[in-house]
Formats: C-alpha cells, sequence, structure tokens
C-alpha cells in the first residue's frame, strides 16, 4: 500500500509508513514532465535557458506563457512545471524583494531571496487544505552590497540550493552530464588547469551558445512539441541588471548549436560506418 501511495496521498500532510510524502512527489512528476529548465553560474554573470513548448500554432508566443520573468532590478527567476503555478511564485518573490527593498533601503541579497521564496513554497507542504506547487524555479541574482552573483534553484518540497548550473524539467539528468563538462566550478577549473581558475570560466556569451546546444540536443523532433528557447542573464554586460538575451544573440546561439549538433551527429554515424566495415 505503501509503495503505491494509495491511502497516503489524499494531503501533503500526510506521511507513508516509509516516510514519504507523495504529494510532493507527485509535484516533482509535474515538474519533470515539463519543458528543460536551466542555469549556469559564469564568471561574468549568471545565464538562465528555458525551453517553452507551443501548444498551437496560433499562439502568440512572444507574450503567451512566458517562462523567464524579472523579479527585481538584479534579480530574475525562470520557471518550469505548471506555469500557473510559476506564476504565483514571481509574484512572490516580487513582493519579498519589494519589502525587502522597503524595510531595509537595499536590494535584496539572492540567499535572503531564495531562502523566502523556498520557505513559501514549503508552507504549501505541511498543510492538508493546500497542495504542493507543480513548479521549479530557478533564481538568478546580483548583490551590488558584496559584488557577488550566484544562482539558486526552488524545487516543490521547498528546498533550495546554490548551484554552478542547474537543471529542472523533462531533461534535468542528460542535461546535468552536459553541463559538467562545463568550465563552471572554480575549483574544479583551478585543479585542472594550475593557473587560479578564474580566468578559464565560462563566459556568460559562450553560456548561451552551449544552454542552446543542450536544449536542442535534448529536443527531439518527431516526440516533442515545437518551443521556444528563452533566455535571460544578468551580467557585467547589462549593468548587472536582469534582462533577457538580445534576439540576435539567441539566433546566432542557435544556429551555432544546430550546427554543432549536426556535425556530432556526421562524425558519429562515420565511427558507426567504419565500425561495419571492419
Amino acid at each position: 500500500m505503501a509503495s503505491s501511495g494509495s491511502g497516503y496521498d489524499l494531503s501533503s500532510s500526510t506521511f507513508s509508513p516509509d516516510g514519504r510524502i507523495f504529494q510532493v512527489e507527485y509535484a516533482h512528476k509535474a515538474v519533470e514532465n515539463a519543458g528543460t529548465a536551466l542555469g549556469l553560474r559564469c564568471s561574468d554573470g549568471v545565464v538562465l535557458a528555458v525551453e517553452k513548448p507551443l501548444i498551437t500554432k496560433m499562439l502568440v508566443k512572444e507574450t503567451t506563457g512566458r517562462r523567464v520573468h524579472t523579479v527585481d532590478e538584479y534579480a530574475g527567476v525562470a520557471i518550469t512545471g505548471f506555469v500557473s503555478d510559476g506564476r504565483q511564485i514571481v509574484n512572490r518573490a516580487r513582493e519579498e524583494a519589494s519589502n525587502y527593498d522597503e524595510t531595509y533601503g537595499t536590494k535584496i541579497p539572492p540567499r535572503t531571496l531564495a531562502n523566502r521564496l523556498s520557505a513559501y513554497v514549503h508552507y504549501f507542504t505541511l498543510h492538508g487544505a493546500l497542495r504542493p506547487f507543480g513548479c521549479s524555479t530557478l533564481i538568478a541574482a546580483y548583490d551590488p552590497a558584496t559584488k557577488h552573483h550566484s544562482l539558486h534553484m526552488v524545487e516543490p518540497s521547498g528546498v533550495t540550493y546554490e548551484y554552478y548550473g542547474a537543471a529542472a524539467g523533462r531533461g534535468r539528468q542528460p542535461a546535468r552530464t552536459e553541463m559538467e563538462k562545463l568550465a563552471i566550478n572554480p575549483k574544479q577549473v583551478a585543479a585542472s588547469s594550475g593557473d587560479g581558475g578564474e580566468g578559464t570560466l565560462i563566459t556568460c556569451a559562450e553560456a548561451v551558445k552551449q544552454l542552446a546546444k543542450i536544449i536542442y540536443a535534448l529536443h527531439d523532433e518527431a516526440k516533442d512539441k515545437p518551443f521556444e528557447l528563452e533566455m535571460s542573464w544578468l551580467c557585467e554586460g547589462s549593468g548587472w541588471k536582469h534582462v533577457g538575451v538580445p534576439k540576435k544573440v539567441i539566433k546566432e546561439a542557435t544556429v551555432w548549436a544546430k550546427k554543432e549538433i549536426e556535425e556530432a551527429e556526421g562524425e558519429e554515424s562515420e565511427e558507426e560506418d567504419d565500425e561495419m566495415e571492419e
């Protein structure tokens, strides 16, 4: 009974005998069935990218169902899962940022914003009259006081972590594998290069290309719906303000990504042909 959730999945306030909360697990499942959302912390900023499925050809994609939102001058979020649930989290993030500024006269620190959002999300897992949010949230923010930029992710269970690279949605696991190959972790880069590492970390300009490549590589045109690639960044070039990546830059990154994928597939097919000849 416990393994199937029968009798223990009627409320998010009920634990199963083996310590599971099935309503929270169902919320995670809703995120896993949604479009892929990625984030990379770079040497000069943070980049967010989301695969936004286009449910119909008649959709006005520029103004409908946006997955990337600005919550404050130096903070932005990317959502995946139930868009309506994500919209409530975005509104809460904006309220938290505004209230912090009014109370303390400074911009909300990234970690504080992440912790307050996670507490809000966690509250909805504590009461039987509520249900968990079926949405994961990636937070990119910059703290003018400490000159520090960071990437956080809030999960449906209410936990939050800080990342060098974060992924959520349908392609989470393969995307993580690909991001681990990039130069995003200062300690790993320093260990491999021996020159301190900071100068060899990936930049936002390169991260835009790499994230586009990952999302297009994971997209199966035969099975998945058409999608729009939404991207934003906060970096030195934008004055550390959260803004959308220019459409021209996204278009160039898309062309580069598709070319790289085609070349990689061509090399694989050649290798297979050689093996068959042998």
